[in-house]
């Protein structure tokens, strides 16, 4: 089958690529051939009671499938060019927020009225971090939850799938040039295209990387974030969440002069499982509905690494501290900061007299026998500075998950189209390596659709 358009996943990028497309020029043929499921179909056996945890499915359903790794997340659109990706490096700065602000507009269309659009710019947290040697990053910050976010795919959906045609549970194997443009390859049928946009995500990277060999695609190595996710009573972080929502806070470390970073806060949220790859690894999710709320807030503290020569592969030494936590604790490992700074594993009792429930079904454990001494020792430092501007931070029972592993796709060589070397062959999102939110994805996905409508 021929279409003038395919589109290899079906996450922000991909999505919002349909979506221009279809807007801009309705009479195009337009495929997406996404590897997961339909957001309808998008089940983790994981209940707490009977599986407790990863089986190990097929396709994860977390990270997989109808609106990405993003689909479960907290829905955070961070609007900013200070992190989340490095799109305006190749766009420029204006239409690049400009790009983030309509996906904003779509988003509240779509189901997200009504939340609320959150800003750290001149508020006095700032002042209080810079006078602690910590550093608040600018951002507008439209938090959706992972209920309204849910609500917003299921309604660009229902808008898509009369326009678009999708094929899920589709794998694609290989990309080929072929005269007509190019050839997408699945195990059971192959289709062609005029024009194929390549958006897969974090946990297609593997792929990517195989693609960009056969293709001959110019890449260079990317970083690997590597760190805990931290749990702690709501009202530590209270004054800053209840005003700014997500914090982004980074710090200069005195012993080595590493960045420690929060990311990804998710107040009175729960810590959940990841899988990237069969490897289990940990994030956080958080809800705009009270009724599904914690006592707890949630974020990580990640530790960026860059290798040179010659050492390259930074996704492959994060998959090996996640592989030995994984080895250790049969998944994911908690442990008390307390127990962590006397040198000792957290056990099932001393959690059970710890004040936190923590709300994950975590493995106790010694987090220092998985993470490198460098990148634990930011994460005390980091964890003391944070006590300063949020007392509490530091409490003896304040719970460490481990590991969180942020792996990032080797950047691939695009034009400020975000098109490859092959003309109409353009890599978007997570995937490419350029992008790291849903809002920067989201955003190049509308950029490339723009393009190719104006061809």
């Amino acid at each position: 089958m021929h279409y003038d358009v395919i589109i290899i996943g079906a996450g922000p990028g991909g999505i919002f690529s349909a979506y221009e497309l279809t807007r801009l020029k309705p009479e195009l043929k337009v495929a997406v051939i996404e590897a997961g499921h339909a957001l309808n179909k998008r089940r983790c056996p994981i209940d707490g009671d009977k599986i407790k945890t990863c089986i190990g499915c097929k396709s994860c359903s977390i990270m997989s499938g109808f609106g990405g790794a993003g689909a479960f997340s907290d829905g955070k659109y961070n609007i900013t060019n200070d992190f989340g990706g490095t799109l305006y490096e190749y766009i420029g700065k204006k239409p690049a927020l400009d790009l983030m602000r309509y996906v904003d507009e779509i988003n509240m269309r779509y189901g997200g009225e009504g939340t609320k659009l959150y800003s750290t710019t001149g508020t006095r947290f700032k002042t209080l971090c810079i006078q602690n040697d910590l550093h608040l990053l600018d951002a507008s910050v439209r938090h959706l939850g992972t209920d309204i976010n849910y609500v917003v795919l299921e309604n660009l959906y229902a808008h898509l799938q009369d326009k678009v045609e999708f094929f899920f549970d589709t794998p694609v194997q290989h990309v080929r040039i072929v005269d007509s443009g190019y050839e997408v390859q699945c195990a059971d049928a192959s289709y062609t295209c005029r024009d194929c946009i390549i958006s897969v995500g974090r946990s297609g990277s593997k792929w990517m990387e195989t693609v960009c060999k056969e293709l001959d695609i110019p890449t260079k190595s990317n970083r690997v974030d590597i760190g805990v996710r931290v749990e702690l009573p709501a009202a530590v972080f209270a004054h800053l969440t209840d005003e700014l929502y997500e914090s982004k806070i980074v710090y200069r470390t005195e012993k080595y002069g590493d960045k420690v970073r929060t990311f990804c806060m998710n107040p009175k949220g729960a810590v959940v499982n990841e899988n990237t790859n069969g490897i289990i690894t940990v994030n956080g999710h958080s809800y705009e509905d009270p009724a599904k709320q914690t006592e707890n807030t949630n974020f990580a503290l990640l530790v960026a690494k860059h290798f040179s020569e010659p050492f390259k592969d930074s996704n492959g030494y994060g998959e090996s501290i996640a592989r030995l936590s994984n080895m250790l604790g049969g998944g994911v490992i908690v442990q008390r900061f307390g127990d962590l700074i006397r040198g000792r594993r957290s056990t099932h009792n001393r959690m059970q007299e710890s004040f936190i429930t923590p709300t994950l079904n975590a493995t106790p454990g010694d987090l220092s026998l998985v993470l490198p001494k460098r990148i634990l020792d930011g994460i005390i430092e980091m964890i003391y500075a944070l006590d300063k501007v949020a007392p509490g931070t530091a409490n003896e029972d304040t719970l460490l998950y481990g590991v969180e592993v942020k792996f990032y796709n080797m950047e691939v060589e695009v034009n400020e189209k975000l098109e490859s070397r092959y003309d109409g062959l353009y890599i978007i999102g997570d995937g490419s390596g350029i992008t790291h939110s849903l809002s920067h994805a989201s955003a190049s996905g509308v950029h490339v659709a723009r393009n190719i409508a104006n061809k």
